[in-house]
Formats: structure tokens, sequence, C-alpha cells
């Protein structure tokens, strides 16, 4: 690795040295523990889900949709998107609830196209 990395913000240019962004990299897992201790087991049912659907459907995912897939009631489902999306992990629902980005991948166009090898096309987030 080299020991300097270059972050470019705006027209400037800031070096970071090799020991301060080791020390970002190794806070990594513990603020991941943290951001994302608030998911149940049903959380990663929801979110896995609609990662692994959005390229087979191809567009957004309706809640009904996972509610059916997941055989979870569509009260919990809802709830579970909505806390999903405050605490800003991993989705965003358009303007009809529906989920149309999961990260990495959005039913929406993006300039990241993306294509599987089982022949779905999506975009990345």
């Amino acid at each position: 690795m080299a020991d300097t990395v270059f972050l470019g913000r705006g027209k400037r240019i800031t070096s970071i040295p090799r020991t301060t962004w080791e020390g970002h990299l190794a806070q990594v897992p513990e603020h991941s523990r943290k951001r994302l201790a608030f998911m149940t087991e049903a959380h990663h049912q929801v979110r896995y889900f609609v990662v692994r659907e959005l390229p087979r459907y191809g567009r957004p995912i309706p809640p009904s949709y996972i509610a059916q897939g997941l055989g979870m009631p569509g009260e919990q489902v809802a709830n579970i998107l909505d806390e999903l999306e405050k605490n800003l992990v991993f989705l965003v629902r358009n303007e009809r609830g529906e989920v149309a980005w999961a990260f990495p991948v959005t039913a929406e166009n993006t300039p990241h196209k993306i294509s599987f090898s089982s022949g779905e096309r999506l975009f990345g987030a």
C-alpha cells in the first residue's frame, strides 16, 4: 500500500498520511456495529430480499411484494422499511413507497450500468 492517500475536495487535493487513514479504517467495524445495532433478523431479511430481488424485479419493489415474498405481515414490512430508510441503511423508497434503491443496486437510471451473469441488468446505486 502507498504511504499516502490523496483526497480531492472541490479544487483542493489533500494528502492523508498512512497512519491517519489506517486509524480510520480500524474504526470501521465498530462504527458499523453501532450503526446497525437497531436491526433485528427481520430487518436483515427485508434488506437481503430487496437487494436480491431488485435486479430480478427490474423496477421499484412495492412493500406488498416484499411481504408476500417473505411471508411477513404488510404492516411489519412497512415499519421495517420506515426504520431502514430513517436510519439511512441501504435503501430509499420512491414517492409511492416502493423500494427504488437497495444499495448497491437501483431501479432508477444512473450512469452505472450493471449486468449480472444470470442476465439481469440494472443500475448501480
